[in-house]
């Protein structure tokens, strides 16, 4: 018999352990070389097992156990031969006897409740029906104790009553990275000076333009001309107008980027998830649509790597796709800034003296304001508004077709 341990493999760098979320095979079965047998979670990503040989494997640790890396979680048997049709080896338990049917009891009737054994008038009975109320929750004025109907015009639903809905609840075990994510947004929230200052950005001109190239764009390149890609763009220009707002804080020391890995933060079926942009700044409108289309790919799909979740810069992230009107952003640390997106509502605004209605979006920049100060947050939140209100001037050199590859 020749048996291979199947052990964790490090997802990356400074991750110790992971959780089986998801064993994809049963115990017993034969799985193929390269077969998907199990999903694990780690505190940034969920990854695919796959089977290292070919042969019957024998599972040791259960869905929710956390593993550390280079720990056995099943055996593969290598010298067991394939079943016929592929089936699970394991065996079937042994065919009951029938039990035999326990005779029936039939109950007594219970006794009626009726207002002469002390319940609610039959007045008193329809009110409280009415207002939905236990009548054994009340206290009569009656003889007896009896429930009058002047007792059920007078009650009123206790605030701690049940009232007869449902009333359930379920409990479940956060996967890693959850608890990864809700233990970072503690800590941007108590180890930074979090601070967030808004803006409104007229999207007048961006509309314009999307709606006169997004067939050519889409033709020519195989995907859609988004917002996202305006907004890189426009993000990757402040940053370096204001390079402070590009840096993060280690130990004593301010670190400066000459490069925007931006982070943009999309929903996965595991939770949020932020893959990163790379040197953003470098890339076509095309190249940062492509890039971000081939990134939520990965995410949705359960793909996406540790490496293409570490090291961003700065982070976007666009609460108006839920339809979010203004919402305070966390910051991802060690990040010192995010930049929040919000849905697009027309509005009346005052157009040199006039009242015109225009596509306007908010927009929020949380910041770290231990290195980043007033005048950059807000010098770097007017440079992205002004950028997307003149975005043919200031993004694409005043030449749509040539910025957009057409």
């Amino acid at each position: 018999m020749s048996i291979l341990e199947m052990k964790v493999p490090s997802p990356g760098e400074s991750i110790t352990e992971v959780e089986i979320a998801t064993w994809l095979v049963k115990d017993g079965d034969y799985v193929e070389k390269d077969q998907a047998i199990a999903e694990v979670d780690s505190d940034k990503a969920t990854l695919e097992l796959p089977a290292e040989e070919s042969g019957i494997i024998t599972l040791k640790a259960e869905e929710g156990d956390a593993v550390a890396v280079g720990q056995v979680v099943c055996l593969i048997d290598m010298s067991a031969a394939k079943p016929a049709g592929g089936a699970s080896v394991e065996a079937k338990p042994a065919q009951e006897a029938p039990k035999a049917e326990a005779p029936k009891v039939e109950a007594a009737p219970a006794a009626a409740n009726t207002y002469a054994t002390g319940s609610a008038s039959p007045a008193a009975k329809k009110i409280l029906d009415e207002k939905n109320i236990n009548p054994a929750t009340i206290t009569g004025t009656g003889k007896d104790g009896r429930v009058t109907k002047e007792d059920a015009v007078n009650a009123k639903p206790s605030m701690g009553t049940p009232t007869g809905g449902p009333r359930g609840e379920e409990r479940k075990k956060m996967s890693m990275l959850r608890r990864k994510v809700a233990e970072r947004l503690v800590e941007a929230k108590n180890t930074t000076a979090m601070l967030t200052t808004f803006n409104e950005v007229n999207l007048t001109n961006v509309n314009k333009l999307r709606a006169e190239y997004k067939e050519a764009f889409k033709a020519k390149h195989g995907v859609s001309l988004g917002f996202m890609s305006f907004f890189t763009k426009a993000v990757t220009r402040a940053l370096a107008l204001y390079p402070d707002v590009n840096s993060m804080i280690d130990g004593q020391e301010q670190i400066k980027y000459d490069f925007a890995d931006i982070s943009i933060a999309v929903s996965g079926p595991k939770g949020l998830m932020v893959p990163v942009v790379r040197n953003a700044e470098l890339l076509s409108f095309r190249g940062v649509e492509a890039e971000i289309k081939r990134l939520a790919l990965r995410a949705r799909d359960g793909q996406i790597t540790v490496d293409e979740m570490t090291g961003g810069t700065f982070t976007i992230t666009n609460g108006g796709v839920f339809g979010s009107m203004l919402s305070t952003p966390i910051i991802n640390p060690p990040q010192s800034g995010i930049l929040g997106m919000h849905n697009i509502i027309e509005r009346p605004i005052a157009v040199n003296g006039k009242v015109e209605i225009h596509p306007m979006m908010y927009v929020a920049l949380s910041y770290d304001h231990r290195i980043i100060d007033g005048r950059e947050s807000v010098g770097f939140l007017v440079a992205v508004k002004e950028a997307l209100e003149n975005p043919t001037e200031l993004l694409m050199d005043n030449n749509p077709k040539k910025a957009l590859e057409l």
